[in-house]
């Protein structure tokens, strides 16, 4: 790292004098071969506080986290960067690593990727208390216990003697911000912590962030959920493009912005807006793509649907349903304890043109559900029906000639995504349903698909990791529309995107269905997202649809009270 001199600490913004516990951020710049991507960000943090980074992503929010642990990888330079008596300019690896952990906690969103497949979560717990305390053996686990617990984790006995890849996308999240925690840090910084979790489990996370705030830590908070942002935050500060738009107190920030950029997120947020009313407008700006390239690619959306920007469910229910579950059970032989029921007696049905909404807690059987409607799974009973004929159970050899009529599209495209096919190798051999992946035969419908999503004609020669989270997902929605389908899952299709990239592809999606007469399974934990999207919703709870109707009927006038604990729960 690189410093530029540096001089006394600025002001707080209510005129008081840096502590020698606070965080002073001045002058924050850091750049990567010498495009800029934070330029002159200013903001302090003093125990007991909150501050939270909101903006678009590539906006630096990320970048700037980073640059306080010596993680960025670029150039970074300022006029104070500085942690209590710590001069983070200055420090050597080794006094990184003594600040890592005892006295700064990291919380990343993808705690897949962040946590080691090949050791027990609770092993990676102990690791720190072993590595920086005194602790005895028993000490430890019984910290490791008390610490899986403070995060929500149900039955930390058994989950912390599991791998990773043994736990649901919420539970993993639990154990990430738990190993954070272990050492009780003066500092937390949080990336996007609560972006995996159902409602109640996010209310459980931000409690204890905003418990551990209460009780002196300082925590700086990055999301794109405003919600959770208005529940924890004393301070916001907004980014876009590595600069400092707009900062100030929580509630003036949010309920009065005063930058167009600002005002812009705010108008995305999908709470209270009707089915089919458009969240986005053409002048939504894109997301920046690696390198610094704006996603500026003309959004299909852009042409209002009629009705004034609404519009009723397209869905014919006197037709016979393109998609129908009955009795679905799946259960997984334990490894360490007794079998569990993932999915017990699910029955859905799904019309042409019509969004079920898939909703429940971490753990409550949606993935296998979906799973199972995709024929990735076999269920141990029940059955699926596509298009009127047999789909689950069957031998794959006789489901692989209807494959096309049944796309998905996944939270985390990148990881779907061949890292060495180009866009234009990926929708080709989505076209040809990997028959072939030369691109020049196809080219004119890879082109086209591209057009379809609001994509230019040039990404085809693009590969995915250098285009924007926003761009990833088009070309997921892309390959998924790419054989026809007449139903397509989407298992949490929006959920790492910040909100006005959310609000194009929401509208997008919306567009697709009604020019397509697409079905979707939507599954979701933003109760928000759920709402605006769909026709109907079901509720599921360990493994069972405890709750089915129209959505207006399910969210005004909940019936079972593990719905009415979601929706209270959400912020």
């Amino acid at each position: 790292m690189t410093a530029t001199p540096s001089g006394p600490a600025a002001p707080h913004g209510d005129g008081r004098r840096a502590s020698s516990d606070d965080l002073v951020v001045e002058h924050l710049h850091v750049a990567f071969d010498g495009v800029t991507a934070v330029d002159d960000v200013s903001f302090s943090l003093r125990p007991g506080e909150c501050v939270a980074l909101v903006g678009e992503s590539g906006s630096g929010k990320s970048v700037t986290a980073r640059a306080l642990l010596g993680l960025t990888g670029g150039t970074v330079g300022a006029d104070v960067l500085r942690l209590g008596d710590d001069d983070l300019l200055t420090l050597t690896e080794r006094g990184w690593r003594r600040l890592r952990g005892p006295r700064v906690g990291l919380v990343l969103q993808d705690a897949l990727v962040s946590l080691d497949p090949l050791r027990p979560v609770g092993r990676e717990i102990d690791d720190a208390l072993r590595l920086h305390t005194r602790l005895s053996a028993a000490e430890r686990r019984a910290r490791v216990l008390e610490v899986l617990t403070e995060v929500g984790m149900p039955d930390p006995e058994t989950r912390r003697g599991l791998r990773s890849g043994e736990l649901s996308g919420g539970l993993r999240q639990r154990a990430l911000i738990a190993a954070a925690l272990a050492l009780r840090p003066g500092l937390i910084v949080a990336d996007e912590p609560t972006t995996a979790l159902d409602s109640e489990v996010q209310r459980v996370v931000v409690d204890r962030l905003a418990a551990l705030r209460d009780d002196g830590t300082a925590v700086l908070a990055i999301s794109h959920d405003l919600g959770v942002v208005r529940r924890l935050a004393d301070r916001v500060v907004v980014l876009r493009d590595g600069v400092v738009v707009e900062q100030g107190p929580t509630a003036r920030v949010l309920d009065s912005p005063e930058a167009d950029h600002t005002r812009m997120l705010v108008a995305a947020l999908p709470g209270g807006v009707p089915r089919g009313r458009r969240l986005s407008t053409p002048s939504t700006p894109g997301t920046r793509a690696a390198g610094g390239a704006r996603d500026s690619a003309p959004d299909p959306a852009s042409t209002p649907p009629p009705s004034g920007g609404a519009r009723g469910s397209a869905t014919d229910v006197t037709a016979p349903p393109v998609l129908v579950a009955t009795d679905l059970r799946r259960v997984f032989a334990g490894r360490r304890g007794p079998d569990r029921v993932a999915v017990d007696g699910v029955s859905l049905t799904l019309h042409a043109g019509e969004t079920l909404g898939l909703v429940g807690a971490s753990g409550s059987g949606k993935t296998t559900t979906a799973r199972l409607l995709l024929g990735l799974d076999e269920p141990d009973d029940g059955t699926v029906d596509l298009l009127g004929a047999r789909w689950a159970p069957l031998r794959e050899r006789d489901r692989r000639p209807r494959r096309a009529d049944l796309g998905a599209i996944y939270q985390d495209p990148s990881s779907s995504f061949d890292p060495r096919f180009t866009v234009g190798r990926v929708l080709a051999d989505a076209l040809t349903s990997g028959r072939r992946t030369r691109l020049r035969p196809v080219e004119a419908e890879v082109v086209a698909l591209l057009g379809r999503v609001g994509l230019p004609a040039d990404t085809v020669g693009r590969r995915p990791d250098t285009l924007s989270g926003g761009q990833r997902q088009r070309v997921a929605i892309a390959r998924a529309l790419a054989p026809r389908p007449r139903v397509i899952v989407c298992d949490e299709p929006v959920s790492a995107l910040d909100l006005s990239v959310q609000a194009q592809v929401l509208d997008l999606l919306d567009d697709l269905q009604r020019q397509d007469g697409l079905a979707y399974l939507f599954i979701s934990h933003d109760l928000d997202v759920v709402e605006h999207v769909s026709d109907r919703v079901a509720v599921l709870h360990e493994g069972r649809v405890v709750e089915q109707g129209a959505t207006a009927d399910v969210f005004g006038r909940p019936q079972h009270a593990h719905t009415r604990a979601l929706l209270a729960a959400r912020p």
